[in-house]
């Protein structure tokens, strides 16, 4: 993907003139004037915030979100934290995991406002582009308490702010690559003293109609006597992974210049995605239509009251979202027929409250309370009965939430901070029990900065629509999900002015779940959700950052995690205790110019995702060992694949044996004990039974990019290195 940089960007100033003089902006004319000054980087020292004591929180800097705009926000969170991050490939589902838990035990909040699917549970990340986010943290599991229910793996907070313009500003980027994908981004801004107008739109396409050596079939070769002398991999093209999405957001804010802020927020998708056959299938692409449909629009206005000593701030949202599944094929008379119709429509209304007060600058206390009424219709308006006729089959149903919270946090020295909060949910006509959550910090060394952290607490997560009403399937007797926390770590910050600076952390955390809900199949041939008794999971996370500078204008970033999570269900007759481990590793590296952070060499940016369990490098995933179950504690199972990913084609991945990342679909057979996978894959059939074998991917991913944004993409390969065009 190249991306070229912004071609047009225009800021129109008022004249010094024009631009009333006033003790508060004495000397501006003369300072526009002349224009801005260089200045040397000055350090600043501050304390602690009260609001983090204990807090395990992972905050991504902006310069990251924006380095590579044409991708998702899952993929910076792929090279940049240590959360799991499943996907497959562009444009196809992105979950987020954290600490050994599934994708619908992350809570995702936008501006605030909860924007998970309220039928599955989890979000799909690769509908978030990185263009959209300015300011994007992670909070890690007890950590979440404070801001929202239900996060028992932890909470991804992504928000947008004020673009601070001063006039008009316009900025245009394309992007052109492989297979007809176009990239188009555009920001046009406005501001003064008062006002902050911004308005973002991008629209990705692709045909995505790579050639590729299908090594998940094989074509045999026949002589005159139809006796089979040989065999080999078919060349296919992929005809089916075609995706349209526009996505468009407009900002409105209004700062009164005494205290309040008022904010306006509007987001629209509109996506339209196919997604292609497995590759297993030998049916033409020209004989089927799978198709995936979205028009969602996210809506919040806010306001917020700033004093001395305390805050108030109020939120209001709004949500539609319609999501189409269709699916047609051809009957054997040239006519695609529907066999799938798949509708869902969501109605959110979104309020919330929140206020701060602090005492003596040693107190903090908070509260906070959230209101998200969900309404919710789901149906398949193609199901055919045992009559002949069609029936539409699906749920219509409606569910408000409720969460709040109250916390007081105490600094009673410089070195020590405690803080308690105290959490409580109501979802429909189901109360939470009281979830109380305790953190504490303390500043062990001055030299160093060394903080040690704590925090135990307990969490509680209602179950999906899905979970209680999905047909066929759901089990409105499902138990809520509950369990403990505990967590400890260390953190360290060290430098020399001028020189370098080195931060780091490691975190120990142990959870005990009981009530796990997991889908699991049935006599009657469909899963359905049940209660596991106890889940155990525990591991820890390691952070580290270095930054140095190598010359006055030169200065070099390195950044790497690892987070090794294992899971053990310790409980269930259906399912047999085993261990589920996930290891992850990443490491980043980049060059920049000192001072105006502008690039002055190219940027070298190797992100390696490192799979230490299969002791092999690529995407994250779980290792399939022939005697275990067959069942993965997650809501989300991995698929078995063979070979290696790519996120291009071309000769160099025929040439070594890889094949391109087919959208939304696994690139091997699918096990037969995968069959809900392919029920989510939009019930294609596996032509393959059950692989006992270690499925094992060897390569690396490897991310060059230079001054202007072109990016290279390709696979670091274990015979050599084969760098992709593209």
């Amino acid at each position: 993907m190249l991306l070229f940089p912004a071609l047009l960007r225009a800021q129109g100033e008022p004249a010094p003139s024009d631009v009333p003089e006033t003790p508060q902006n004495a000397g501006a004319g003369e300072w526009r004037g002349k224009g801005a000054i260089a200045i040397r980087e000055v350090p600043v020292w501050g304390r602690r915030p009260m609001k983090s004591i204990g807090v395990e929180e992972t905050k991504l800097d902006s310069a990251i979100l924006k380095e590579n705009i044409a991708l998702s926000i899952a993929d910076a969170l792929t090279f940049n934290t240590p959360v799991f991050v499943k996907q497959y490939g562009r444009a196809t589902l992105s979950t987020v995991s954290f600490r050994g838990t599934g994708p619908s035990h992350t809570q995702v909040t936008w501006n605030g406002m909860r924007i998970n699917n309220p039928m599955l549970g989890m979000t799909d990340f690769s509908m978030i582009p990185s263009y959209f986010i300015d300011d994007a943290s992670l909070l890690h599991g007890t950590s979440s308490v404070s801001e929202t229910g239900g996060g028992l793996g932890g909470l991804v907070k992504l928000s947008t702010a004020p673009a601070a313009a001063d006039g008009f500003g316009l900025q245009y980027i394309q992007g052109i690559g492989m297979f007809r994908t176009f990239d188009e981004f555009l920001r046009l801004t406005w501001g003064d003293e008062r006002w902050q107008v911004s308005t973002r739109a991008v629209y990705q396409s692709s045909a995505n109609d790579y050639k590729y050596r299908n090594r998940d079939k094989k074509e045999n070769i026949y002589d005159d006597e139809m006796n089979i002398v040989g065999s080999y991999y078919p060349t296919e093209r992929n005809k089916s992974g075609a995706f349209d999405d526009v996505h468009v957001l407009q900002e409105v804010y209004y700062n009164t210049g005494k205290g309040d802020r008022f904010g306006l927020n509007a987001w629209y998708i509109n996506s339209n995605r196919e997604l292609p056959l497995l590759t297993t299938d030998y049916a033409d692409d020209t004989q089927f239509e799978n198709r995936q449909r979205e028009h969602t629009l996210r809506s919040v206005l806010s306001w917020d009251h700033y004093r001395r000593n305390w805050k108030a701030a109020a939120k209001a949202g709004y949500v539609h979202s319609w999501t189409a599944y269709d699916y047609r094929r051809d009957k054997g008379n040239g006519i695609l027929e529907a066999m799938t119709r798949s509708r869902s429509r969501i109605n959110t209304l979104y309020g919330q409250a929140d206020g701060e007060y602090s005492v003596g600058g040693k107190w903090l206390f908070t509260a906070g309370l959230s209101a998200h009424q969900h309404f919710v219709e789901s149906a398949d308006k193609n199901i055919i009965r045992q009559q002949g006729d069609k029936a539409v089959v699906g749920y219509d149903k409606g569910r408000i939430e409720l969460d709040g919270s109250l916390s007081a946090k105490w600094r009673p020295t410089e070195r020590l901070g405690l803080s308690v909060v105290v959490h409580e949910a109501m979802y429909g006509t189901s109360w939470s029990p009281v979830i109380p959550a305790f953190f504490a910090d303390c500043l062990l060394s001055r030299r160093g900065n060394v903080v040690a952290k704590a925090s135990v607490s307990r969490n509680y997560r209602f179950p999906t629509l899905n979970d209680l009403y999905f047909l066929p399937g759901g089990n409105p007797g499902l138990n809520s999900e509950k369990g403990v926390a505990y967590e400890a770590g260390l953190s360290f910050a060290v430098g020399k002015e001028g020189a370098y600076t080195l931060s780091g952390s490691a975190s120990w955390y142990d959870q005990h779940i009981d009530d796990w809900i997991l889908w699991l199949p049935t006599a009657k041939g469909f899963f359905s959700p049940v209660n596991i008794k106890k889940v155990h999971a525990y591991g820890v996370e390691i952070r580290a950052d270095l930054a140095a500078s190598l010359t006055r204008e030169l200065k070099i970033n390195l950044n790497g995690t690892f987070s090794w999570a294992p899971s053990i269900n310790e409980g269930g007759a259906d399912v047999p205790g085993r261990p589920v481990g996930r290891q992850t590793a990443a490491l980043r590296t980049g060059i920049f110019g000192h001072g105006d952070r502008k690039a002055l060499l190219a940027q070298l940016g190797p992100a390696l995702s490192v799979l230490l369990l299969q002791r092999t490098l690529h995407h994250v995933e779980q290792r399939h060992h022939a005697h275990r179950t067959p069942y993965a504690l997650s809501d989300e199972q991995p698929l078995a694949r063979k070979g290696s990913l790519a996120p291009v084609g071309g000769p160099d991945a025929q040439r070594h044996g890889q094949q391109p990342v087919q959208r939304g679909v696994p690139l091997g057979a699918l096990p037969a004990h995968a069959a809900h996978e392919r029920r989510i894959l939009h019930r294609h059939k596996a032509q393959m039974g059950d692989e006992k074998e270690v499925i094992r991917r060897e390569g690396a991913f490897l991310r060059v990019l230079f001054p202007f944004g072109d990016q290279l993409a390709g696979i670091v390969h274990k015979e050599g290195l084969a760098l992709f065009r593209g």
